[in-house]
C-alpha cells in the first residue's frame, strides 16, 4: 500500500473515501447488485452507490439486519433506491433461487459487487461439501456471476452502458499456499492452513476476474471485470482471530483504514469514468496496482475456471 497521503494517476489516495471518489456522479438509471451489503465495507458501498442514484439491491444471508441496514440509509437518503433480497453464498442452492428471483423481478443489471466474504475460519465444510473459506470467497461467486450475466448482458445492449463487475479480493492473495490453488486438496483437513486458505480464495477472486475480461474481450461484450484491495480494515472479517482484533483495536487508527476508505475503492471501479474500459486488472487505494505473479497467471485463471464448473455445474447464463 502506498501512504495514504499519496495520489496515484486518479488523483486519489489511501486516503480517499467513497463519498470523495465518487462525488459529482450521477449514477441514476443504475442498478447494482452487492453482496454482504449489511455490514462493513459492503455497507457502506451500498450507502454510497445509493446517495449517488444507483438502485442497490443488498444481496445478504440475514434479511433482517439487511432490513435495519436498509432502514438507516433511507433515513439519511430519503430518496434512496434500495431493496433486500435472501442470498448464502455457501449454498448453491440459495444462489441459484436468488438468480432465479431476481430474474423473475424483470430488473436490469449494469453493476455486480461481488463483496461479502469470511477470512481465516477453522476447517469447515459448505452445505455442499466444499472448504468453506473457497465456497463462500470465490465458488459462491463464480456461479452467481455465471448465472447472472445474461442479465447484464442484456442490460448492456439495451442501455447502451458499460456493465461493470467488480470483485473484492486482498493482498492476502499474496499468502496462499506455494502452488497457489491446490486443486486436489481444495477439502483436505489435515494441512488446511486458515490464512493459507483464505489467501487461495483471495487469489481465485483475483484470477476469477481475469478469465471474465478475457472472456468479455474474446467476445466482443460491453461489460469490464476488475478485483481489488480495499485496504487493512477492521471489521468482523477477523472475528476468528481475536489476537489481530486485539492489536488492531490497539494501533488501528494510525495504520489502517477506515470503512469509508475501505469502500473507496470499490466505488471508484463501480462509477468512476476513469475506470470505463478497465478490465482484468487489480486495483488497489483507487489506482490499478499489480498482484503477485501468480494473480498474472492466465493459464492458472483458465484452469480455475474450468474447475469451477466441475464444482458449480455446467450451467452458465
Amino acid at each position: 500500500m502506498w501512504p495514504f497521503w499519496w495520489k496515484g494517476a486518479s488523483g486519489f489516495s489511501a486516503r480517499s473515501t467513497a463519498e470523495e471518489v465518487t462525488h459529482g456522479i450521477d449514477g441514476t438509471g443504475l442498478t447494482a447488485i452487492v453482496t454482504g451489503a449489511s455490514s462493513g465495507i459492503g455497507e457502506e458501498t451500498t450507502r454510497v452507490l445509493a446517495l449517488r442514484g444507483v438502485h442497490v439491491v443488498m444481496a445478504v444471508r440475514n434479511t433482517d439486519s439487511g432490513n435495519q441496514v436498509r432502514e438507516k440509509i433511507l433515513r439519511e437518503t430519503h430518496e434512496a433506491k434500495i431493496d433486500v433480497m435472501k442470498l448464502d453464498l455457501c449454498s448453491m442452492a440459495s444462489i441459484r433461487s436468488f438468480a432465479s428471483e431476481y430474474k423473475s423481478l424483470d430488473l436490469p443489471l449494469n453493476l455486480l459487487i461481488n463483496n461479502a466474504g469470511i477470512m481465516a475460519c477453522p476447517f469447515t465444510l459448505s452445505s455442499d461439501n466444499i472448504e468453506l473459506q473457497f465456497a463462500t470467497n470465490h465458488l459462491g461467486h463464480f456461479l452467481l456471476t455465471n448465472l447472472l450475466l445474461d442479465t447484464m448482458m442484456k442490460t448492456a445492449i439495451e442501455s447502451n452502458r458499460e456493465g461493470r463487475i467488480v470483485i473484492v479480493s486482498s493482498e492476502g492473495h499474496r499468502f496462499a499456499y506455494g502452488e497457489g490453488i491446490r486443486f486436489d486438496k481444495i477439502n483436505d483437513e489435515a494441512s488446511y492452513n486458515t490464512l493459507q486458505a483464505y489467501g487461495q480464495s483471495k487469489l481465485s477472486n483475483i484470477l476469477h476476474a481475469t478469465e471474465l475480461a478475457r472472456q468479455f474481450k474474446e467476445q466482443d461484450v460491453n461489460i469490464t471485470a476488475n478485483s481489488l484491495h480495499p485496504g487493512s480494515i477492521m471489521t468482523n472479517l477477523l472475528r476468528y482471530h481475536s489476537y489481530i482484533n486485539t492489536i488492531g483495536n490497539a494501533v488501528g487508527k494510525y495504520v489502517l483504514k477506515s470503512i469509508p476508505q475501505g469502500a473507496a475503492t470499490t466505488c471508484y471501479a463501480a462509477l468512476h469514468p476513469q475506470a470505463k474500459g478497465v478490465s482484468g486488472q487489480y486495483l488497489m487505494d483507487n489506482n490499478i496496482s499489480n498482484p503477485n505473479s501468480q494473480g498474472k497467471d492466465t493459464d492458472l485463471a483458465k484452469k480455475l475456471w474450468e474447475f469451477s464448473l466441475s464444482l458449480t455445474g455446467k450451467e452458465e447464463s
